[in-house]
């Protein structure tokens, strides 16, 4: 298995679709580094040279913010929200959709299961 940006990355895939198996790194991203690097879209992992291994990972260090890097980013930019007492990161803060969906029905992912109304009876 190649290692690229702390991810086991699998062998037996063509590179644009492994490569989307590191966070951050989706499939117009993975595509822009097969062709920056002239790497053709055909060739699977187990077929990269150590070199070209090692190119792709230069090229994701220089260029890109990828796994633990970019989840900490995210978690910072919503703590951010938080403190600021936004409207955004209240919803944040109180575990509900941030990004003006319905509530009333649905949205049950973010609120979570359903909590019967006591004392209610037909």
């Amino acid at each position: 298995m190649a290692r690229i940006a702390g991810v086991n990355i699998p062998t037996a895939k063509r590179v644009p679709i492994a490569l989307t198996y590191i966070t951050g790194i989706g499939p117009a991203t993975a595509q822009t580094i097969c062709e920056a690097l002239k790497i053709d879209n055909a060739r699977r992992v187990n077929q990269l040279t150590d070199a070209e291994v090692l190119a792709i990972r230069e090229y994701i260090d220089a260029n890109l913010t990828v796994e633990g890097d970019l989840r900490r980013e995210v978690t910072m930019n919503i703590k951010r929200l938080m403190d600021l007492g936004c409207y955004r990161g209240l919803r944040h803060r109180k575990g509900l959709p941030v990004r003006g969906q319905r509530t009333h029905t649905n949205a049950r992912t973010r609120k979570g299961p359903a909590k019967a109304i006591a004392g209610k009876k037909k």
